[in-house]
């Protein structure tokens, strides 16, 4: 049996020595929580005491502290530990902090009795100096103290747990439906927290702290699935429809329960797949859902097109990103969501959720992206009496090797910028009608990866004259298409118990349809 915390050598000429090792925070001085990898010349990977060499790495498995990514092993430290390593043969140390701080990678031969290594981890950016704050809107089967300590190892801070049932195998042969992390349902109020911000010279504290709120994902296999969170209890039921089950529900219910109860409803999957989009899309052009979900999971098909279609139709909803992590081969922020809160408030939880149901997000899984139009910031509107030219403006801040920067209106690309001209936009475009606008960016990060690196901002919304958002014939062409499909599932394949329940479905599918059709202010 391999040992918990090293890995075994055979040659019993090297020296194993237990190092301590720390990393620091350049700009405090301080230890400063990690995501951290020591590996040997042949490869062979170093975890530290009381960590494991191997660990699970399927969906709901013992998931938290570590991490499988690619074929690379990672553990999470709080900036301090203690691993047992070889002396004298050389060592790749890595450590990274997620995407604004610079990646330690450098290689350490230990001398004869040495018994530390120190290394720090510098910032290379701070974009909450302009108000925006990094989370996750998604992750599960996460332990809210690991979730804290991932947080603080990946610079998110706020991290939203969402409980989902979990079906299982059990050692004596049973097969189980479990809830994990629902005993520790937090709602409106952070499950954990932590402020771990420095007091500045003049004795203001900086903002800055990391919190873990626990709350639900609600599923349906076919009508979709959707995170409900910062709400004040949970809603139940949180899954209808499996093989025994009626339909007997619907997720515009589940939507109104949840803000009745002070949340936010987050679209989760959407249009993973070819099939049915389901009684989400339902909900969203209802305005029950605040926002939209992209995952770091793959998808056959990209988001962007049918988003696209929705603004394309007239509808306002923010973009969010969640990591979507389930197991430790997933990143906590993999994929995240930066929410830009308004001038002087605190970052509370709260505070975050108002910012993304307001639309002032950018999803990215790492590059940072400034944009704004005239001034106003995603989520914002300007109201122009005439149509005249309005100026935007976007940038990626942080180091990139190659990439592209987009400016589009109304599904069309207005201004490109390739890394040859650097990473900044600044063009005039004069719409006829009221319309969005938004900044998207794709390239290879730095060091290069296998994955590409994206953002892409929520919209500023341009409205000429008065009017509301301009509805393209064919986008909603297209969703009623859809609306028609939502209802035909309901009459022919649904299960209902209770009629009422099926008319009522069919009724919220009726409402969709003529509010789509029937113009007018679909914010």
């Amino acid at each position: 049996m391999r040992p918990l915390c090293h890995r075994m050598v055979s040659d019993y000429s090297v020296s194993m020595l237990t190092v301590h090792i720390r990393v620091t925070d350049t700009a405090s001085g301080r230890p400063t929580p990690v995501r951290l990898r020591i590996t040997g010349p042949d490869g062979a990977f170093y975890a530290p005491f009381g960590r494991s060499i191997d660990f699970p790495t399927v969906r709901g498995e013992s998931v938290g502290g570590h991490l499988m990514h690619g074929a690379e092993r990672w553990v999470y430290t709080d900036g301090s530990c203690e691993v047992q390593l070889p002396s004298g043969v050389p060592l790749h140390v890595q450590a990274s902090k997620g995407p604004e701080y610079q990646p330690v990678d450098q290689t350490v031969t230990l001398g004869p009795g040495q018994m530390a290594i120190r290394l720090a981890v510098k910032r290379r950016s701070d974009i909450r100096a302009d108000g925006w704050y990094p989370g996750d809107t998604r992750c599960h089967f996460l332990p809210p103290h690991a979730a804290l300590l991932e947080a603080a190892a990946e610079d998110l801070d706020v991290v939203n747990v969402l409980a989902t049932p979990f079906t299982q195998l059990t050692q004596d042969g049973k097969i189980c439906t479990t809830v994990p992390d629902l005993l520790g349902y937090s709602g409106q109020s952070p499950a954990l927290s932590s402020d771990d911000s420095l007091l500045g010279a003049e004795g203001e504290r900086a903002r800055g702290g990391r919190l873990v709120a626990v709350n639900t994902l609600n599923t349906h296999p076919v009508l979709g699935r959707v995170g409900l969170l910062h709400t004040h209890r949970p809603v139940f039921p949180l899954t209808f429809g499996p093989p025994d089950e009626t339909d007997d529900w619907s997720v515009c219910d589940w939507c109104d329960q949840c803000h009745r109860k002070g949340g936010l409803a987050v679209w989760v999957d959407p249009f993973r797949t070819e099939t049915l989009p389901g009684e989400a899309l339902v909900a969203l052009i209802l305005g029950k859902i605040d926002a939209i979900e992209l995952d770091s999971h793959p998808r056959r098909h990209s988001l962007l097109p049918v988003w696209y279609r929705l603004l394309d139709a007239g509808l306002q909803v923010p973009l969010v990103g969640g990591s979507g992590k389930d197991s430790n081969r997933i990143a906590l922020g993999a994929v995240r969501t930066y929410a830009r809160l308004m001038s002087d408030d605190p970052l509370t939880y709260k505070n975050w959720i108002e910012a993304v149901r307001a639309g002032r997000t950018f999803a990215t899984n790492g590059p940072l992206l400034s944009f704004s139009v005239e001034g106003a910031g995603p989520g914002e509107t300007i109201d122009l009496t005439s149509t005249r030219a309005v100026r935007a403006r976007a940038t990626v801040i942080g180091p990139t090797l190659t990439g592209r920067l987009e400016v589009v209106m109304g599904s069309k690309v207005l201004s490109t910028a390739e890394e040859s001209g650097g990473f900044s936009l600044e063009i005039e475009c004069s719409p006829t009608e009221s319309t969005w606008v938004a900044a998207r960016y794709t390239g290879s990060p730095s060091p290069p990866a296998t994955d590409l690196s994206f953002a892409h901002t929520s919209p500023v919304y341009i409205r000429v004259g008065g009017q509301p958002l301009s509805a393209r014939p064919e986008a909603v062409a297209a969703h009623q298409r859809s609306i028609e499909e939502v209802a035909g599932w309901v009459k022919t394949l649904g299960r209902f118990h209770e009629p009422k329940k099926q008319a009522h479905l069919l009724e919220l599918c009726r409402q969709a349809g003529a509010k789509l059709g029937g113009g007018g202010d679909r914010g």
